[in-house]
């Protein structure tokens, strides 16, 4: 499955009238071949004029079922401007839209969930997004078994990234089984490895211990990359959070240094913007496993534990993300 698959640029951002001017303009010029969205994104999105009248249309509905008309609405524009690139190779062309972040601990609320949002679609090229919880990853299995595109996201541990791959590979290991179907015809699905929040989260103990800051999240991401790549699935490794706040970093850098082949980088606007600029760009270089157990040993030996870092950078996402949805429902009341 890796083999000539080049790397591919999403845009982590979906907004009702940048869809029809900026994102439309991007795809046709074949500057992103994806997207990506999320409760946080939504929550910005659903406060511009474009959806008022919307917004007043559903009055009187429950809250949630609101919100799912505007954001569907969205995500089928998205998935129709997207599908030229998803029928020329559908490796590519996709759009994600997370289920309710609520249901992170049950596997069979998501499972349900997942399969509704992806029939009320209606699009081959939507990937529906699930957090890889344990509970997460059981739903994930199950919507490609049903044949649904799978995003899974918050991945940020080793863990977390073996456990995503041997549930998919489960999963289409019983789909060839049950359908004798080919690798190529296989649902599509990607493991979203989140970068920037490690070095958020460590730079400031980085810099105390005179470690290179802004490495971490790269080295991590490199790592989980390698893993996913091994198992030659149809699972392709997506870097997230790839936006940069505050520093000295170029807005672009979480891109530049993440080009890898067989990689998506989804990326916010800003980012996105920056890298377009540089027109070419060289593959960044991929250490070797024994540069990055090095690198790992070395922030052992600076007393930073990085598994217990992911778990909480996990926990904070998950809350990060119901907070998000809990406030799209309130500015709907």
């Amino acid at each position: 499955m890796s083999e000539n698959v080049s790397f591919s640029l999403w845009c982590d951002f979906i907004e009702r009238e940048f869809l029809e001017n900026q994102f439309k303009a991007m795809v046709e010029g074949r500057v992103i071949q994806g997207a990506t969205s999320n409760p946080a994104i939504f929550q910005q999105a659903l406060t511009n004029a474009s959806y008022q009248e919307q917004k007043e249309s559903l009055k009187g509905k429950d809250l949630k079922e609101i919100y799912e008309n505007l954001a569907i609405e969205d995500i089928k524009r998205a998935a129709e401007i997207l599908l030229p690139i998803y029928e020329d190779n559908p490796n590519d062309g996709y759009i994600s839209f997370e289920i309710d972040p609520n249901l992170c601990d049950n596997s069979k609320g998501s499972i349900e969930e997942g399969i509704r949002l992806f029939k009320s679609i209606g699009y081959p090229n939507v990937m529906i997004k699930i957090p890889a919880t344990k509970a997460g990853i059981v739903a994930m299995e199950e919507l490609i078994l049903q044949g649904i595109p799978v995003n899974a996201t918050l991945v940020f541990s080793k863990e977390q990234a073996i456990d995503c791959m041997e549930s998919f590979k489960k999963a289409y290991d019983m789909l060839k089984e049950r359908n004798k179907i080919e690798l190529k015809e296989y649902p599509r699905a990607v493991i979203s490895i989140f970068v920037s929040r490690f070095d958020r989260k460590c730079d400031e103990i980085f810099r105390d211990k005179e470690i290179p800051m802004a490495t971490l999240g790269i080295k991590n991401a490199q790592y989980l990359y390698k893993i996913v790549k091994e198992y030659s699935l149809p699972v392709r490794p997506l870097f997230a959070s790839t936006g940069v706040k505050g520093g000295d970093l170029e807005p672009s850098y979480y891109i530049k240094e993440l080009y890898h082949p067989y990689a998506i980088n989804t990326a916010p606007l800003a980012a996105l913007e920056s890298f377009i600029e540089l027109k070419v760009v060289d593959d960044a270089y991929l250490p070797s496993n024994e540069e990055l157990e090095d690198y790992f040993k070395m922030v052992k030996e600076a007393e930073i534990d990085i598994e217990a870092v992911a778990k909480e950078l996990l926990q904070q996402g998950l809350e990060d993300f119901k907070e998000a949805f809990r406030k799209i429902l309130e500015s709907l009341n």
